[in-house]
């Protein structure tokens, strides 16, 4: 019998208990994976508080995770048993040592891609694809906003950006961290509980603005962002960590320089099969080829998810973080 993280109903960390689990066989065009590692990420947390809401309870958390093909279900013919892979993205259930999935929401991993690297940026490493390649072009002339800069997205986004061309403004809560993300070519921090990062924002870019902010921070940092762009900038809000946004006059938008606003989806860009592969294709590219580096700084035993999360919630985390079962 195997074990898996399961919540009986929404709440804190403590929400979270270790049970034994029962997989089951996979159902046709399914696969079942013995995962080597699991992803953490701030998605789980919403999906443990039902901020957002879980199709039923009880029910396993998890959108991330890697491994090996352990039994092919009817009608799958793109994987073998033995194969290494990894995931993001729904069904939920990643917290777990054993689960069944969807054979088409799967990639398969190159020799290059460790499966513990893997399970700590799958998510990350495709949301910061269609941050950089599917909300706004960055290239070479960009300037851009980062919050959370040395976090797991952050971490990822400023690498890629950098290579990219563009000029990167990231915030971060501490000088640690600001360390962290110039050393992942973040051009110009600003450690948001010390100053203004909007007015900051206006004296490095000589008043001009940025052309997009990525946000991921969301209420307590909305607002404000929209003050960092140029007229018709680009405002990503692609996470609330802080809380959600507080809905707005649209009319706002069209008084702070007609900007346009976006609230992305990483299940949505990567509905359809050929994108997935294409955004996985993108990130372990960039990754094999050394522009982006994977580090995964907190590994948590899967059992001890609880404590992942709290480290989490109080920004004790930095990079990526995994469980392993």
């Amino acid at each position: 019998m195997s074990y898996a993280i399961t919540i009986h109903q929404t709440g804190g960390p403590e929400v979270l208990t270790w049970e034994q689990h029962a997989p089951g066989m996979p159902g046709i065009g399914e696969v079942r994976i013995i995962h080597e590692a699991v992803g953490l990420n701030f998605i789980d947390i919403y999906h443990r508080t039902g901020l957002y809401p879980l199709a039923e309870l009880p029910a396993i958390i998890g959108l991330e995770g890697a491994g090996v093909v352990d039994v092919i279900g009817e009608g799958v013919t793109e994987f073998k048993k033995g194969d290494r892979v990894a995931y993001a993205g729904v069904p939920p259930g990643a917290y777990a040592e054993v689960r069944c999935i969807p054979a088409h929401r799967l990639v398969p991993l190159p020799d290059t891609i460790s499966t513990q690297d893997a399970a700590g940026m799958m998510l990350q490493g495709m949301t910061a694809r269609y941050l950089l390649k599917g909300c706004y072009p960055v290239g070479p002339g960009s300037t851009i906003l980062v919050h959370a800069a040395a976090g797991g997205v952050g971490s990822i986004l400023c690498q890629w950006a950098n290579h990219l061309g563009a000029t990167i403004i990231g915030t971060v809560g501490n000088e640690e961290k600001a360390t962290r993300a110039q050393k992942h070519g973040c051009h110009h921090t600003i450690l948001y509980q010390q100053e203004d990062f909007a007015l900051a924002v206006k004296e490095i870019t000589k008043g001009q603005g940025v052309d997009v902010v990525y946000d991921s921070v969301g209420q307590a940092t909305f607002k404000k962002s929209l003050d960092c762009l140029r007229p018709l900038g680009t405002m990503v809000s692609f996470g609330q960590s802080s809380g959600p946004v507080e809905p707005i006059d649209i009319g706002f938008l069209g008084a702070k320089g007609s900007l346009f606003l976006t609230r992305p989806s990483l299940m949505h860009y990567t509905a359809n099969r050929d994108d997935l592969l294409a955004h996985a294709r993108d990130l372990f590219e960039v990754v094999g080829s050394g522009v982006v580096t994977m580090q995964i700084l907190q590994k948590y035993a899967l059992k001890d998810a609880a404590t992942a999360h709290r480290d989490l919630e109080a920004r004790k985390t930095t990079g990526s973080s995994i469980l392993l079962p």
